[in-house]
């Protein structure tokens, strides 16, 4: 029954099953795009031409519908000439993991030349830095006011009805309104991702201030704690923990809005690159684009939890 608690409600689940459960989140998914990829008779809707026989409008590396390719073969046959011939084949926009992990791979050794950034880690690196700057300057106003937000009643009272109303206006809106004010380059980008976040993060970070165990507070009261030390010394070091966890769970929203952000003014960064390969139909290079957002955004989420064990061993629950 304790091999099986993890399947329970508010079960755990041990060490080793962790690991277990770990791999197969990674590997279960990977083998079916895996099976549906390779195995001819798992879906394969199209048929890629190897050779287009007596149709003049086939040529070799076309990709059509099956039951077009059947029509076409009909027709060559009934007509005595050479029939086409192809193999099952997916659309153009699932690439098998071979040529993802491929166009991955040379993505970190690619040199020439692909627009304003000159290889698909010079365009991440661009995304990366709209991402920092638009939530460190979102930290800066979103933490202070939302703690402020948590501990006084009559800041929440002037600052959360406006900001509630802000929080469901989609970031996307202030596009125009962007560049108007900042122009065309990275400013608005930032902009956005601070719009993005600003919102939500005085409201969450109000709601974790105001879940700090009040006793803890009415006895620092009572050993003379007030005002600002009172802040400093008690309310900020009891939130800590859970506002590291909120900052975690707002970055990845920070994330989230970066390809929306990218398409404002200029293309650029990493939204260009996909934008650019969707255009010609180079799916390979826009998953492996993808992956690579998700590679980084898991990577510094699971960097950052690692780090909380360091940082918070008094409060194991948050990681």
């Amino acid at each position: 029954m304790a091999r099986m608690s993890g399947w329970m409600l508010y079960g755990k689940v041990g060490r080793r099953a962790r690991v277990v459960l770990g791999v197969f989140s990674i590997l279960l998914p990977l083998l079916a795009w895996s099976a549906v990829s390779y195995v001819p008779f798992l879906w394969h809707p199209q048929v890629l031409i190897t050779n287009p026989g007596g149709e003049e409008y086939l040529e070799e590396g076309m990709r059509m519908q099956r039951a077009d390719f059947e029509r076409a073969v009909h027709e060559m046959r009934a007509a005595g000439q050479k029939v086409p011939e192809g193999v099952p084949a997916n659309p153009v926009y699932l690439p098998s993991p071979g040529s993802v992990l491929s166009s991955f791979a040379h993505a970190f050794v690619m040199t020439e030349g692909n627009g304003p950034e000159k290889s698909i880690l010079q365009a991440f690196w661009h995304s990366i830095q709209i991402i920092f700057w638009g939530f460190v300057i979102s930290s800066a106003i979103g933490v202070p006011l939302g703690i402020l937000c948590g501990t006084v009643p009559a800041i929440a009272r002037l600052v959360e009805p406006p900001v509630d109303f802000l929080r469901y206006l989609p970031a996307p809106a202030f596009g125009a309104l962007m560049v108007a004010i900042l122009g065309i380059y990275d400013a608005p980008k930032i902009a956005i991702i601070v719009i993005g976040t600003l919102f939500q993060q005085i409201l969450v970070i109000g709601n974790t201030t105001r879940k700090l165990d009040f006793a803890v507070v009415e006895a620092a009261r009572t050993l003379g704690a007030k005002g600002r030390g009172l802040l400093l010394h008690v309310v900020i070091p009891g939130i800590l923990p859970d506002l590291y966890r909120d900052q975690r769970i707002l970055l990845g929203w920070a994330w989230t809005y970066l390809i929306v952000a990218e398409l404002i003014g200029t293309s650029s960064g990493i939204t260009w690159f996909i934008t650019q390969q969707a255009r010609y139909q180079h799916f390979d290079n826009v998953f492996a684009a993808m992956a690579l957002i998700g590679i980084v955004g898991m990577g510094t989420d699971m960097l950052l939890g690692f780090a909380a064990r360091f940082l918070f061993r008094w409060k194991q629950e948050i990681v």
